[in-house]
């Protein structure tokens, strides 16, 4: 019987369901013999989801609703506020998610998800103990204390080296601690991109020998980018840009009435990144793990925001940028426009997209390989009772 492996994730953002989808295609393009499925927490948790009760909107998509409306001034705090609401309902989404795990038994179970994974551990080591948990972080680092790692029972699949110092910080044993090259990629961006750049950007209306830069703020968008657009007007070496907006309208609609912008492209959502990026020459958008690790893969140099308004736990992915040699930070637009013209200096452009180059990042290839060997470990209970007899 084919072992039966749960991924959980969470639509707060975009990350997480990418991570759980891009995992599951590279199972089925590696043949692996599991059945996999994907759980979205939120259904599980809708029970017991207070703010939900009081409101009518699922706690999931409040992130998403302070992303779209930008109100990330102190998420610092706002994130030891949850963390105290969390704590506050431990027992109630114990309950709910051991309810879950008596319908339905797994081999393993693969967390890709921050901040529930104590309350779903304890759920499931209360119904099926032997089970392994494995929480795979989407993040390039942690945000200690209580956000993706905690010493408990947990395998850990870290992408960088700071990661992994966490794992070891908070006490995990050696052998539950797995390394991955970077963070989980859609196998769509390791896929060779054959197409005439020349002909593409004048299918989009831009220039084919002009440095053409990707802008891209997630799937909510950002306002900034109107802001972006406008601090590089006359920009030397002039620059045109692909304006990627995800679900944001009126951001959309704004670039498109601008007249006295660089030329753009303006496009809302799309799964189409991989052929956008391979029509530019660096990338411009915040300090997300997966834009920044989709950016490089497709060889761009990067150039993130950093500023207060910057989510807590993306700060470092900033820092691990400069640290890489992979792009630079700037504080606001104006700082943006400072970035642009220092990558695309003759004397700097070699350097970046060589240090680019260098990065190597197959973690949604990897991370089956170290699942096996965890499935390995753990002996199903029909095997248990035909070894007994």
């Amino acid at each position: 019987m084919a072992r039966k492996i749960t991924l959980l994730y969470v639509d707060a953002g975009g990350g997480h369901r990418a991570a759980a989808t891009a995992l599951m295609d590279a199972i089925r393009i590696q043949r692996r013999p599991w059945d996999v499925e994907a759980v979205c927490i939120q259904d599980v948790f809708d029970s017991v989801d207070f703010i939900q009760q009081a409101t009518g909107i699922r706690f999931q998509d409040v992130y998403n609703i302070m992303l779209r409306r930008g109100w990330t001034l102190c998420s610092a705090q706002m994130i030891r506020l949850m963390h105290g609401v969390i704590r506050m309902s431990h027992a109630r989404q114990v309950s709910a998610f051991r309810d879950y795990w008596r319908g339905t038994k797994p081999d393993m179970v693969v967390s890709l998800i921050p901040h529930f994974n104590r309350a779903i551990r304890e759920a499931l080591s209360d119904v099926w103990p032997d089970v392994p948990y494995i929480t795979v972080l989407t993040d390039i680092a942690d945000y200690p204390p209580h956000f993706w790692m905690e010493p408990m029972d947990q395998y850990v699949v870290c992408g960088s080296e700071r990661a992994e110092r966490q794992a070891r910080a908070i006490g995990l044993p050696e052998a539950r601690i797995f390394r991955a090259s970077g963070m989980i990629l859609h196998p769509r961006f390791y896929e060779n991109t054959n197409m005439n750049r020349d002909m593409e950007r004048a299918h989009l209306g831009l220039k084919p020998d002009v440095p053409t830069g990707l802008v891209l703020f997630g799937g909510e968008g950002s306002a900034e980018m109107v802001e972006i657009a406008k601090a590089l007007r006359g920009t030397e070496p002039g620059v045109q840009l692909i304006m990627l907006c995800g679900k944001n309208a009126k951001v959309a609609a704004q670039l498109r009435a601008m007249n006295d912008a660089p030329d753009m492209f303006v496009q809302g959502f799309t799964r189409d990144i991989p052929s956008y990026m391979a029509l530019a020459d660096f990338f411009i958008g915040k300090p997300g793990p997966g834009s920044i690790s989709e950016a490089l893969s497709k060889g761009l140099p990067v150039i993130v925001r950093r500023n207060i308004r910057t989510l807590a736990h993306e700060r470092y992915n900033a820092d691990w940028v400069e640290e890489q040699g992979v792009g630079l930070v700037a504080r606001n637009p104006a700082g943006i426009r400072r970035a642009v013209e220092t990558i695309l200096a003759p004397e700097n452009c070699v350097g970046f997209r060589e240090r680019v180059a260098s990065v190597r990042n197959e973690a949604v290839f990897e991370i089956p390989a170290m699942l096996e060997r965890v499935l390995e470990t753990t002996v199903p209970e029909d095997s248990r009772v035909l070894t007994l007899v």
